[in-house]
C-alpha cells in the first residue's frame, strides 16, 4: 500500500510539472512577437532587450521543471541498497560458519547464529528448541570430526533466506563411529539488520 501511494504522488507530480510547462509555453508564446509589434507597444525597449526576457523566460522554465521532476523521483521508491546476492552471499558464509562451530562444538558461536525460537527438527524425527539443540552439542559423547558441505543454494525474500544443500558429517557419538550425508533446509530471518536461522531441518540421505 505504501509503495502505490508514493507511486500515486510520483504520477501527480509529473501531471502537475506538465501542467506547468503548457502554462509556462503559453505566457512564453505570448511574449515572442515579433520586433515590429514589440516597438509598437514599447519604444524603449529594443530587439535585444526583448531576447533577454524570452531568455529569462525559458531559464524560469527550466528552473520550475527541473525542481517538479526532483519532487517527483524522490516519491518514486528506490531500490533495496543491498543486492539479493550480498545478501545470500552473507546467508551461506553463516552457513559455512555453523559448520566449523559444529566441529569444534563452540555452542557460543552457534548461539550467535540461531534465534531463539529456533526450530530444529532432526534425521529422526525429533524436533528440538535452541536451548536443547545447544545442549545436544554440548553433550560429552556428542564428538563430530568433520562437517563438510557439499551442496548448498539460497533464495532470498527480503529479510528472509531459504538455503538448501546437501553435507557429509563424520564423528562419533555414544561411542559408536558414523559417516552419513544428510540434505538440509535452513531458514534465515533478517533480525535488527542481523542474519539468524529460525528453522532447520535435515533428513538422512541413505547409503547405496
Amino acid at each position: 500500500m505504501i509503495l502505490i501511494c508514493r507511486g500515486c504522488a510520483a504520477i501527480k507530480r509529473i501531471a502537475e510539472a506538465e501542467t506547468l510547462m503548457v502554462e509556462i509555453a503559453r505566457i512564453a508564446a505570448e511574449l515572442s512577437y515579433s520586433r515590429s509589434e514589440f516597438q509598437v507597444e514599447n519604444q524603449e525597449l529594443d530587439l535585444g532587450e526583448a531576447r533577454r526576457m524570452k531568455r529569462s523566460i525559458a531559464a524560469g522554465a527550466i528552473l520550475v521543471l527541473g525542481v517538479a521532476i526532483v519532487a517527483a523521483e524522490a516519491a518514486v521508491p528506490r531500490p533495496q541498497q543491498k543486492s539479493m546476492s550480498d545478501e545470500g552471499g552473507r546467508v551461506l558464509a553463516l552457513e559455512k560458519a555453523w559448520n566449523l562451530a559444529l566441529e569444534e562444538k563452540d555452542a557460543k558461536a552457534l548461539d550467535m547464529l540461531l534465534a531463539n525460537t529456533l526450530v530444529s527438527v532432526d534425521i529422526d524425527g525429533s524436533v528440538a528448541s535452541k536451548s536443547e539443540f545447544l545442549a545436544s552439542i554440548r553433550a560429552p559423547d556428542y564428538k563430530p570430526s568433520q562437517v563438510v558441505t557439499e551442496q548448498t543454494s539460497v533464495q532470498v525474500y527480503g529479510n528472509a533466506a531459504v538455503v538448501t544443500g546437501t553435507f557429509r558429517v563424520k564423528g562419533s557419538e555414544n561411542g559408536k563411529p558414523y559417516v552419513r550425508r544428510e540434505r538440509f533446509t535452513d531458514t534465515w530471518i533478517k533480525i535488527n539488520e542481523t542474519w539468524q536461522c529460525v528453522a532447520s531441518q535435515t533428513t538422512l540421505i541413505p547409503g547405496k
